[in-house]
């Protein structure tokens, strides 16, 4: 048995695998299941391997894998470089307790020597609204 099965259809893992991976590499740390996990750990240590050679045919084999080039890329030009010196080990799982409605055991993935900031990529920032014009004016014609 060379992984586990986890109760889903090989197309169904495969597309499971490709969606934790570009998750990932984009956000650097994820909260999953711990079976999903230990599934993630040793693909990603490949694809981060695989990123440390540049070569044409590991880039087009980065892409066939993520099936994302902005994915691929990030691996080629940011985490190579990060994770030059380092033989192997890029991730670690950290144990998270037990979800709440059904008891699995939660684990957390991260790369080690995370950027702290590829957390926050989609979250928007929040501005000072700006009073309108037309605010001013109800503000002042009550005043």
């Amino acid at each position: 048995m060379a992984n586990k099965k986890l109760n889903r259809t090989s197309e169904h893992r495969k597309a499971l695998l490709k969606n934790m991976l570009n998750s990932l590499i984009k956000y650097e740390q994820i909260k999953t299941t711990l079976p999903k996990a230990k599934f993630l750990k040793p693909q990603a240590e490949k694809i981060i391997t695989l990123g440390k050679k540049d070569t044409l045919q590991t880039s087009k084999m980065l892409i066939s894998k993520l099936q994302n080039t902005k994915s691929a890329n990030k691996v080629k030009k940011t985490l190579s470089k990060r994770y030059e010196k380092r033989i192997g080990g890029y991730t670690r799982i950290i144990k998270a307790g037990f979800r709440y409605g059904d008891n699995a055991p939660m684990a957390i993935i991260e790369l080690v020597d995370r950027d702290i900031e590829a957390k926050k990529i989609d979250k928007k920032k929040k501005d000072t609204v700006k009073e309108t014009p037309k605010a001013e004016e109800k503000q002042q014609a009550t005043a």
